[in-house]
C-alpha cells in the first residue's frame, strides 16, 4: 500500500485545517472501531445464560477482544510508521466489519463467537494508528492537546456499553451489529477519503518485525508501559471490576452499580485531554508525577471503605480524573521521547501495556476478596504501584526527557 502524504505546496492555511480534519476524523475512526471492538462486553451474560456457558467460558469470550486489541497494537504500531494512517484506518475499519457481522448473524455458534472475538480485537489496535498520524501533524506546542483530544476515542467502548442492549431491545438481535458495520463502513470512507500524511514525514527502512526490535530496546518503551499499565490499565481495571465492587462492598443493586461506573468512565474520558493539556503548559514528566501520587492518596481513601456518600463517591471519581488525565499525559510523553520515525511502534507496545494492565487488578481484587473478604489490600497494591509511578516519573523518566 502506497501512503499519501499530504502536497508539499500546500498552503498555511489549508495544511492547518487538514491538521484538524485529521485528528476529527482519526478520533472518529478510533471511537467507532473501539465501539465494534467492546460489543461482545454487555451482550455476554445474556449470551452465557442462553448458551448456558460457564462463568470461565463467559470471562474468556469477553476477554478475546481485549487480548488480541491489545497485544495487535505492537504490529500495528510498526505497520503504521511504514504505511501511514489512511490505509490503515481503512482496512482496519473494514476488516473489522466481518467480525462483526458473524457475531450478529450466528449469536447461538460458539465457536463463531469465539473467532468472532479474535478478529474483533482488529478494532482495538487502531489506536496505534491514530496517534502516529495525530502526532505527525501538530507541533510540540500544542501535541498533548491533541493527543489527549484523539484519547476521547475510548469513548466508544462506554457507546457500546449504553446503545448495545437498548437497540437490541428496541429493534432486534440483529440491529446493534448492523449500525456498527454501517459506521464502520463510513470511517472507512472518511479515512480514505480525508487523511493524509505530512509532507515531510518518511516511511522508515526495515520490516515491521526488525523495527519493534528496535524498539523494544529503548528505554522509554518500558518505562511508559508501566506508567500506561497503570493509568490506562487502571481506568479499564474499574471500568471492568467497580460494578461487581459496588455491589459488594456496598451493597448496590446491578442497575445502582452500573450507573455509578458509567460515571467513572465518563469522567476518565473527559479528563483524558484534560491531562493532554496540562502537558502543553507543564513538563509531562511532573504532571504524571502529581497525578500518579494523587491516585496513591485516593486509593488509600478507597481502601478505607468510607460510606459512599460522599468520602467513597469522591474517592472513585477522583481516581476516574487522575487516571484518565494520567493516560493522557503518558502519550503527551511518547510525542516527546519517541523518535519521529517510531512513534507508530512505540505507541503499540505502550498501548499493548496499558490493555493488558488492565486485567490483572480485577483478578488480584477477587483473589484478595476471596481471601480475606475485604478489598482493604487491594488499594493497598494500587496505591503502593502508584507511588512507584509517580517515583518513576520524576526520576529516571523527566531525566530522559531532559537528556
Amino acid at each position: 500500500m502506497v501512503s499519501h502524504p499530504a502536497p508539499a505546496h500546500l498552503g498555511l492555511a489549508a495544511e492547518s485545517a487538514q491538521k484538524w480534519i485529521v485528528l476529527g476524523v482519526s478520533t472518529l475512526a478510533f471511537a467507532v472501531n473501539f465501539w465494534a471492538w467492546a460489543l461482545l462486553s454487555p451482550l455476554a451474560p445474556g449470551i452465557g445464560q442462553r448458551l448456558g456457558l460457564a462463568p470461565f467460558t463467559q470471562s474468556i469470550l469477553v476477554a478475546l477482544p481485549v487480548i488480541i486489541g491489545s497485544v495487535g497494537r505492537i504490529p500495528v504500531g510498526s505497520l503504521t510508521d511504514r504505511y501511514g494512517a489512511r490505509p490503515m484506518f481503512t482496512a482496519l475499519s473494514l476488516l473489522t466489519i466481518v467480525p462483526v457481522l458473524l457475531v450478529g448473524l450466528f449469536p447461538d455458534a460458539l465457536p463463531v463467537l469465539m473467532i468472532g472475538g479474535v478478529l474483533l480485537g482488529l478494532g482495538g489496535t487502531t489506536f496505534a494508528v491514530g496517534v502516529p498520524a495525530v502526532n505527525g501533524w501538530f507541533p510540540p506546542a500544542n501535541r498533548g492537546t491533541a493527543l489527549g483530544v484523539f484519547g476521547v476515542g475510548t469513548g466508544g467502548t462506554a457507546v457500546a456499553t449504553f446503545s448495545t442492549l437498548p437497540l437490541a431491545s428496541a429493534y432486534g438481535q440483529f440491529a446493534p451489529f448492523l449500525v456498527v458495520s454501517v459506521a464502520l463502513a463510513v470511517v472507512a470512507a472518511l479515512s480514505w477519503a480525508l487523511l493524509r500524511d505530512p509532507a515531510d514525514r518518511t516511511a522508515p527502512a526495515g520490516s515491521a518485525f526488525s523495527r519493534t526490535v528496535e524498539t523494544l530496546q529503548l528505554g522509554v518503551t518500558w518505562q511508559l508501559s508501566v506508567l500506561y499499565a497503570l493509568t490506562f490499565g487502571g481506568f479499564v481495571a474499574f471500568s471492568v471490576y467497580l460494578p461487581t465492587y459496588l455491589k459488594t462492598a456496598y451493597d448496590l443493586t446491578a442497575a445502582d452499580a452500573s450507573t455509578r461506573t458509567a460515571g467513572f468512565v465518563v469522567l476518565a474520558v473527559i479528563a483524558r485531554p484534560i491531562g493532554g493539556w496540562l502537558c502543553d503548559r507543564v513538563h509531562p514528566a511532573t504532571v504524571l508525577g502529581v497525578l500518579c501520587s494523587l491516585a496513591a492518596l485516593l486509593a488509600v481513601l478507597a481502601a478505607c471503605e468510607f460510606p459512599l456518600v460522599p468520602v467513597g463517591t469522591i474517592a472513585f471519581l477522583g481516581l476516574a480524573a487522575v487516571l484518565g488525565a494520567g493516560a493522557g499525559a503518558v502519550f503527551a510523553l511518547v510525542a516527546k521521547l519517541a523518535p519521529a520515525d517510531q512513534v507508530g511502534a512505540v505507541t503499540g507496545l505502550v498501548g499493548a501495556a496499558g490493555g493488558l494492565g488492565g486485567f490483572f487488578p480485577p483478578l488480584v481484587m477477587g483473589a484478595i476478596y476471596g481471601t480475606a473478604g475485604q478489598y482493604t489490600w487491594g488499594f493497598a497494591l494500587l496505591a503502593l504501584a502508584a507511588v512507584g509511578c509517580a517515583a518513576l516519573a520524576l526520576t529516571v523518566v523527566r531525566r530522559a526527557a531532559a537528556a
